[in-house]
């Protein structure tokens, strides 16, 4: 039995594309877990994207421009979406690498900073990685014995992510139930500040690159890469970021 302290909600992204910086969402579904007899309520909705959906990404989801061409738009869900996410915390299937940072991105497009900083964010196909190193296709058979009928539709992909996560708890005697020892187990060790992973904390505290070459090295030590940061296709919550940073460095 998961042990929560407040509601945890299950989610999962079909996009236009794998970019954070420029893709949309046109597909996102929720399932919140409650604390109180594990009740839970699922929630589905197919969005506008205001952009073309890519070929590759029709191709894995099946959603074309036609069928979501007369929903609503991100923007104009986006605080009911927000109400609705309002004192949880956050599940899913490899999400803190796509998922997590695609939502807080589509949230800042519209002024909304979400999710916060104290959010925790429970990502299951960490949990699957540490232990089997799989797929949710694979770890729904894995775990449940369950063949993942419409995958790639964001509801299907939703539940067989709180039901592969019931699994591991029932089968791994020293996973933690408690979402705050998940939240830190999914994030591989690594204390990232912004939700791409593109920026992370090191052992003394400082900032540091997450990415390419430069992964390891203090932004003080070299606070050109992060201005060159500004200047490209990065999220608009990294490049907040390092605003900041570069701020706080006084080099802006």
């Amino acid at each position: 039995m998961l042990e929560l302290d407040r509601p945890l909600v299950f989610f999962d992204l079909e996009t236009t594309g794998l970019s954070v910086a420029s893709d949309r969402i046109v597909e996102i579904s929720f399932l919140k877990v409650y604390p109180e007899f594990m009740d839970t309520h699922r929630w589905t909705e197919r969005l506008n994207p205001t952009i073309p959906i890519s070929e590759s990404a029709r191709e894995v989801h099946g959603i074309s421009d036609e069928e979501v061409a007369d929903q609503p738009t991100f923007r104009k869900l986006a605080r009911r979406f927000y109400n609705y996410l309002q004192g949880c915390d956050l599940a899913g299937f490899n999400c803190r690498r796509f998922d997590v940072p695609m939502l807080a991105e589509e949230f800042l497009r519209c002024h909304i900073p979400y999710p916060t900083a104290d959010t925790r964010i429970v990502d299951v196909g960490a949990i699957f990685k540490h232990y089997e190193k799989r797929t949710l296709a694979a770890a729904l058979q894995f775990y449940c014995q369950k063949e993942l009928t419409d995958a790639h539709a964001a509801e299907a992909d939703t539940l067989a992510t709180y039901e592969v996560l019931l699994a591991q708890l029932q089968r791994y005697t020293d996973l933690s139930h408690a979402v705050s020892q998940l939240d830190q187990l999914s994030s591989f060790g690594v204390q990232t500040v912004d939700w791409a992973g593109k920026i992370c904390l090191d052992e003394d505290g400082d900032y540091c690159y997450n990415f390419s070459n430069k992964k390891g090295t203090k932004i003080k030590d070299h606070p050109g890469l992060a201005e060159w940061i500004l200047k490209h296709d990065f999220s608009l919550d990294t490049k907040q970021h390092v605003r900041r940073i570069l701020s706080e460095l006084k080099v802006l």
